[in-house]
């Protein structure tokens, strides 16, 4: 399993940084330096949202619709399935109900990373005069739930290899 780890991890890492070092700065100066709708945690409103799209050139346009939301349909899965083997290698067997409820965490992120692209394809192909509040909220509100469950499973991959690094200083004993 350990292998398989590795190998889902390195595909994921490719892939976040072919979106951080390619896609995002493309998009980030095609709209003004302003961020993406998914690097907004904490959501946007409907004016920021159409400000966002008021400035978003039609080839930014056309990158966050084709290059970025490509590249983003496989950075969930791998993203979570990271998360899934990484929390199973780390907890099971004695931690195995916490494994399979950060793993639910984590697959839960991925679907509301799903459910965001879709709202924000719709707010880019509606464009600043097209969009309406509620289309504005419910990508909001998806974009606030991916963060919090990532956040909440990547903390808990976090915490379990702080928990493996003490017990190795400490001799395997704690």
């Amino acid at each position: 399993m350990r292998r398989v780890f590795l190998a889902v991890l390195a595909l994921m890492l490719a892939n976040y940084l072919a979106m951080a070092l390619w896609t995002t700065p493309r998009l980030m100066a095609a709209a003004d330096g302003l961020p993406l709708f998914d690097l907004r945690p904490f959501g946007y409103g409907f004016h920021e949202a159409r400000a966002y799209l008021a400035v978003l050139n039609a080839e930014g346009r056309e990158t966050y619709l084709i290059v970025q939301h490509w590249l983003d349909t496989t950075f969930p899965a791998l993203l979570a399935l990271s998360l899934i083997l990484a929390l199973h290698l780390l907890l099971a067997p004695r931690w195995l109900l916490l494994a399979r409820a950060g793993s639910l965490v984590a697959v839960a992120g991925a679907v509301f990373d799903y459910l965001e692209n879709a709202a924000v394809a719709a707010l880019l192909r509606a464009g600043a005069q097209g969009i309406t509040p509620e289309m504005v909220t419910r990508a909001g509100v998806w974009t606030v739930a991916k963060s919090a469950a990532d956040a909440v499973a990547i903390t808990l991959v976090l915490g379990a290899v702080a928990v493996a690094l003490w017990r190795r200083w400490n001799g395997g004993t704690k």
